[in-house]
């Protein structure tokens, strides 16, 4: 068996950590996280290591098994991952009703956008079945639930003519743009995260996943593509600062007119771009082996990755307990801080207990296993 690749569990847990930020406290935590900084945040992080370790996983599955069982495989877990956010709708409903109840404060109702769930509750419920309708920051598992309905069909073209699917995702990423495709959301407008854009980053993790890493590894290392993502990088945080800054100028109104908006729910190019520019830094400065995995600094951000849908459930049933307390008590910036690095201490928490279930289950299963094979050894032949 290889050895399990920490960086993609150490990534993903740091991208768990930042969309609980972003969640706990939009205007203040923020500043400590990547969206201030550059054009994409942790959700394209997110969805695109998603895609990188889905293709492992089941792609392996593929190879050995076939399609039908890798197929299946595919949907069990995306019948856990559907599972999981109708638990978490059911939770987090309940939590914002109980402390929206209890400050006898409506304004959480209206904020989350749970106003139509009470005024229709029927009708609600049965858009929340079908995915089309979502309270406030709880739109990627639909995205990702749809991104891996769709793996068996990726899958299935990678290996066959892996280039033409990414090509064939890239084409169907700009017909998103030129002729406005997007799934409906209930009561009114459209999803958050538009599937039909946001493929791309999960298809671009399958891609490199399969070996299209691999293949470009010479250009990655290459001082000029280090040049080209350094200098990205620069020009989108020196434009982010004029959003907060407009003191330090604007840009011209021609070249203004063709950057904004910059669209997430369509997943802006811009925003691709200054996530690819952002994954080659990385891939130079967090390399294959790295010895910082094993620091026990990083042990529980990759505890987390590990464990990555429990811990999105739970970032997201935190973030809006921590933006409660913070909102009620008109907290200033040491309150934030120390929201904030109670929710990620939970977090570790429950990723750290996460593990040792797991640790204890597999242990248990190994001694059960070797206790059968030692009686069938000592079983009498005839």
């Amino acid at each position: 068996m290889s050895e399990r690749e920490l960086r993609l569990d150490m990534f993903r847990g740091l991208a768990l950590w930042l969309i609980f930020i972003d969640h706990v406290s939009p205007d203040v935590l923020t500043w400590f996280t990547i969206r201030s900084y550059g054009f994409c945040d942790a959700a394209e992080i997110f969805i695109f290591i998603s895609g990188y370790t889905a293709a492992i996983v089941y792609g392996r599955a593929m190879v050995n098994f076939g399609f039908v069982v890798g197929a299946a495989r595919i949907l069990k877990r995306v019948w856990q991952i559907y599972a999981a956010h109708l638990l978490l709708f059911t939770i987090y409903v309940g939590e914002i009703t109980f402390l929206s109840d209890w400050a006898k404060n409506n304004f959480y109702i209206q904020e989350m956008g749970l106003t139509y769930f009470f005024e229709k509750p029927a009708t609600t419920i049965a858009e929340a079945l079908v995915l089309r309708f979502c309270p406030l920051n709880m739109d990627v598992l639909p995205l990702y639930i749809i991104l891996m309905f769709f793996l068996p069909l990726v899958l299935w073209a990678m290996k066959r003519r892996p280039d033409l699917t990414l090509a064939s995702s890239v084409v169907l990423y700009f017909f998103t743009w030129k002729y406005d495709l997007y799934l409906t959301a209930y009561p009114k407008g459209f999803w958050a995260f538009n599937p039909f854009a946001w493929q791309l980053l999960f298809v671009s993790g399958v891609w490199c996943a399969l070996g299209g890493a691999k293949r470009i590894s010479h250009i990655l290392a290459s001082p000029i593509t280090m040049g080209i993502a350094v200098a990205y990088l620069l020009a989108a945080f020196s434009l982010t600062l004029t959003w907060y800054f407009p003191q330090l100028g604007q840009l011209p109104d021609a070249l203004e007119r063709w950057v904004y908006p910059i669209d997430k729910t369509d997943l802006d190019i811009l925003r691709y771009l200054h996530f690819l520019a952002l994954a080659v830094v990385a891939v130079r400065f967090v390399p294959k082996g790295w010895s910082g995995l094993k620091s026990p600094w990083l042990r529980p951000m990759i505890l987390c990755g590990q464990f990555s849908l429990q811990i999105y459930c739970l970032g997201v049933f935190l973030a809006f307990a921590g933006y409660f307390v913070l909102t009620e008590a008109s907290g200033g910036l040491a309150l934030h801080i120390f929201v904030g690095i109670i929710g990620i201490l939970i977090m570790c928490a429950v990723a750290t207990l996460f593990t040792w279930f797991k640790r204890s289950a597999d242990k248990n299963a190994k001694s059960v296993s070797a206790t059968t094979s030692h009686r069938a050894g000592a079983a009498p032949n005839f």
